[in-house]
């Protein structure tokens, strides 16, 4: 890697910082900054989805800029600087890889998880698999979180051996949850339906879907079926408010078949 290609961020972003840079930049701090590197991680992912190269290319240099970012504010303050991300982040791949850079054998890609799990543990002091399912961060989508939390417990063989017993606990769960609805016991209601999304996110692992990624396609799907149902009521002259959920409903599986001939 050229790093003066990095030095010149560097410096850019001190220059930005100091007294005779921006005062928006100057007024940002950790905590002002987190919605801009969620914002720039999702615009990134959705350039992937396009599988449009160069965008993906702008959208990291924009990631890029948050952790420059984060990290000269760091440096003022005395913590850390981006020097000290990036050589921490190398320290770990290497201690993370000892099946390259050591003698450990990982033919496979289970082993190289499973030993990358182990040794993380151990960086961490970690002594509980309960502190494992801790870990997870709290600010992850709670349908990622959830996804996660399952597969650490899974390492440890809690787990359905069975996809036919995760779908009989998904209905289960739903049987349940109509039931508190049925009463109308609003905090009935509100726990069922978590377990149901729960029971729906371990399904997905039996699946190999992920449950973000899946739930991300299908609301796309339904704006595009959307968008056809409100061009053919344009088409006839109306508008949507003026049309009956019957007949939406009859443009909603039109659209469907088109989607699907």
């Amino acid at each position: 890697m050229n790093s003066g290609k990095l030095e010149r961020l560097i410096d850019i972003m001190k220059l930005l910082r100091s007294g005779d840079g921006c005062p928006w930049d100057r007024e940002q701090t950790h905590e002002s900054l987190k919605k801009y590197l969620i914002e720039e991680t999702y615009e990134y992912l959705e350039v992937v989805d396009l599988e449009d190269k160069a965008r993906m290319c702008e959208e990291l240099g924009d990631v890029l800029l948050q952790i420059v970012f984060h990290a000269r504010i760091a440096e003022e303050n005395g913590d850390f600087n981006i020097e000290d991300v990036i050589n921490g982040v190398c320290d770990k791949m290497i201690h993370r890889h000892p099946h390259v850079f050591g003698d450990v054998t990982a033919e496979t890609s289970s082993q190289v998880l499973k030993n990358w799990e182990e040794i993380k543990k151990k960086e961490k002091g970690v002594t509980s698999q309960t502190s494992v399912l801790q870990g997870v961060p709290r600010n992850l989508p709670a349908l990622m979180r959830s996804y996660k939390v399952q597969q650490k417990a899974a390492q440890v063989g809690f787990d359905w051996t069975n996809p036919g017993d995760v779908f009989a606990k998904l209905r289960e769960e739903i049987d349940e949850l109509e039931a508190e609805y049925n009463k109308q016991n609003k905090s009935g209601i509100d726990d069922e339906f978590g377990d149901v999304l729960f029971s729906a996110v371990n399904l997905s692992r039996f699946l190999k879907v992920h449950p973000e990624l899946s739930l991300a396609q299908s609301t796309d799907k339904f704006i595009g079926r959307f968008e056809y149902i409100e061009k053919r009521a344009a088409e006839q002259g109306r508008t949507l408010n003026e049309m009956s959920l019957e007949e939406m409903e009859a443009l909603w599986v039109e659209a469907k078949e088109k989607a699907q001939a």
